[in-house]
């Protein structure tokens, strides 16, 4: 058997949400998937792929224009295959306590490819953070890493799961 392609795409303004892609891409990788990690912006034919992991950024509850954007110029594509989606960006613990629903606008990427799920991840604004934005929720002490390693590396391993029971 060969192993499954997955695509693990993303649209980040700093990094946080590439960071968070690399990360499930290397999990895939682990689990025996061949994992393909991109910016959104560059994906234009998902059909070479057995799956898509699609991420983005929220900032103020808008999801990443870049991964809506390729969710949208590969809808039909993506709705023959097993795609789920990720979003990152509270600044806080709040994805580690609880489930949060997609926003509205990921909701409706959600209906649009037919996505298994969704998944919210914390964000990350630091010191290496660019941005006058940044650096004003810095001196508030509104900043940090809230990305949760661990909780990544499990979603990863739940998709490799439902992949291979596919």
């Amino acid at each position: 058997m060969t192993a499954k392609r997955v695509l693990v795409a993303y649209g980040t303004k700093h990094g946080a949400t590439a960071g968070i892609a690399e990360r499930i891409g290397r999990t895939l990788t682990e689990d025996g998937i061949e994992a393909v990690v991109l910016p959104a912006g560059d994906v234009h034919d998902v059909r070479g792929y057995d799956a898509v992991v699609l991420g983005g950024s929220l900032y103020a509850g808008h999801w990443s224009s870049k991964a809506k954007h390729c969710a949208e110029r590969n809808a039909d594509s993506l709705r023959h295959r097993p795609v789920f989606l990720f979003s990152s960006g509270p600044l806080d613990r709040s994805a580690e306590e609880r489930n949060i629903p997609p926003v509205p606008a990921v909701a409706r990427q959600m209906q649009l490819i037919g996505a298994r799920e969704h998944k919210t991840f914390g964000g990350s604004v630091t010191a290496r953070t660019p941005g006058l934005l940044a650096r004003s929720m810095l001196r508030q002490g509104k900043g940090g890493d809230y990305r949760a390693p661990e909780r990544i590396e499990d979603w990863a391993h739940h998709i490799s799961a439902e992949l291979a029971a596919a």
